[in-house]
């Protein structure tokens, strides 16, 4: 649910680590050009790597200020290699989003492009890259080789829901496409991200699920008219069905008390998956904690727009401005500080 982007589809030649020109190796409704290999492992060809290295990382910068703007203002913050490689994270999964949200076929076809994508996602674990865009997360894996391949084919799984269903039965159910669609996230990024010395990787990672899932719940709360009208409806039946309020209700946008309700219900939710990943901002390497910082408390602002707009998510768009967002900034960047603060205080290097 909520607003997903089309990635900038770089159709280019497939490029290889180990310097050798993969069968097949044809993107997910494209092909791949022919052209000479680039190998990092080849001194001769380096040069060409490099000029496409950076290519890559150009475009999923831009992916990422294009679609997330506070988030990317945030990694300007980071150390120059910890920043490019949330962009390629980012950038991958925004193309991850686009397959499902900008199908060029029926749902057979769809499945079957999903599971090429999948394929694809082994290829570049395995130091493929089949376009400059995925070049920059196949030197992400080198780079950070504690990063996992399970949370991006969760996402995939996670896409594969939204053709799968459109109503969840409770909240369990529910958690579980938040996890798969945006608590992944959480984990594709923290080992890039870091941790604060004296912090263990396990010790970060509660927070940074909890991030993900109040994220998604957020986009929920703030789509629900606009799923309704595509027919889907997020909020588990079980919820719907304790507060009086049916599904022919929600699909057609019809506001009473129970609904107000049951909406300050999951509005506070929300803000409890929050309070838990801000918990867990002062365990992140100093560099890393402004981007984190700064969607926490933006999103946070979109769930007072719901209760200022009266719980009307049917008529009513919630949304903070741009000036909102910059203007969000300076506040983060201080709780960031104080978060260096609390830091020292717990005898951890800020």
């Amino acid at each position: 649910t909520g607003s997903r982007v089309g990635p900038a589809r770089a159709r280019t030649r497939c490029w290889n680590r180990r310097g050798a020109w993969p069968k097949h190796a044809t993107p997910a409704g494209g092909s791949a050009n022919g052209g000479r290999m680039i190998a990092s492992t080849e001194p001769k060809v380096s040069a060409g790597r490099a000029a496409a290295l950076s290519e890559g990382y150009e475009v999923c910068r831009k992916i990422t200020a294009s679609y997330a703007k506070t988030f990317y203002l945030g990694t300007r913050f980071m150390e120059p290699k910890r920043a490019k490689a949330i962009w390629a994270v980012y950038a991958w999964c925004r193309r991850t989003d686009d397959i499902v949200d900008a199908p060029r076929g029926g749902v057979k076809y769809l499945k079957r492009e999903i599971e090429i994508w999948g394929d694809r996602l082994e290829r570049i674990w395995a130091g493929e890259a089949f376009d400059v865009v995925d070049l920059p997360l196949v030197e992400t894996v080198r780079q950070y080789p504690e990063m996992e391949i399970q949370p991006y084919k969760d996402m995939i799984e996670g896409m594969l829901m939204d053709l799968k269903q459109d109503r969840y039965e409770n909240f369990d159910d529910l958690y579980v496409y938040c996890y798969r669609v945006a608590g992944t996230v959480g984990l594709m990024t923290l080992p890039v991200m870091g941790t604060a010395d004296g912090v263990t990787y396990e010790e970060a990672v509660e927070p940074a699920l909890a991030l993900g899932i109040a994220l998604q719940l957020t986009n929920i709360l703030r789509d629900v008219g606009e799923d309704a009208r595509r027919g889907r409806i997020y909020l588990p039946k079980d919820e719907l069905a304790r507060f009086g309020i049916s599904e022919e209700q929600i699909l057609a946008g019809e506001m009473d008390d129970n609904y107000t309700r049951m909406m300050q219900f999951q509005i506070a939710r929300a803000r409890d998956y929050f309070d838990k990943s801000e918990d867990g901002i002062s365990k992140l390497h100093p560099s890393a904690r402004m981007p984190v910082r700064a969607s926490l408390d933006l999103y946070r602002k979109i769930l007072e727009r719901i209760e200022s707009n009266g719980y009307d998510n049917f008529r009513k768009r919630a949304y903070v401005s741009k000036i909102e967002k910059f203007l969000t900034l300076p506040s983060s960047y201080l709780k960031c500080r104080q978060a260096d603060d609390e830091a020292k205080r717990l005898g951890r290097s800020p």
